[in-house]
């Protein structure tokens, strides 16, 4: 399940996990004009943990998905 909210300066979408035990925490996405923010809360921490990538990091994720192993890089065509 996902929730998708448009905030004054960024998207946010919330990943909800579904199925059977154990299940992880919420991820929240944050799509701004310039990054990306991935946050989920750690539970060993007792506090969030938030990564940020650039459209660039986000653009390799998004080919990386879907290729096989190896080396990579995108060109703009």
């Amino acid at each position: 399940m996902f929730t998708i909210e448009h905030e004054y300066d960024a998207t946010v979408i919330t990943l909800v996990d579904e199925g059977p035990a154990p299940l992880q925490e919420d991820v929240t996405i944050n799509a701004f004009e310039d990054c990306i923010t991935v946050v989920q809360f750690d539970q060993r921490r007792d506090q969030p943990v938030q990564i940020t990538l650039s459209l660039t990091q986000l653009r390799d994720l998004q080919a990386a998905l879907n290729l096989p192993e190896g080396i990579y890089q995108l060109r703009r065509g």
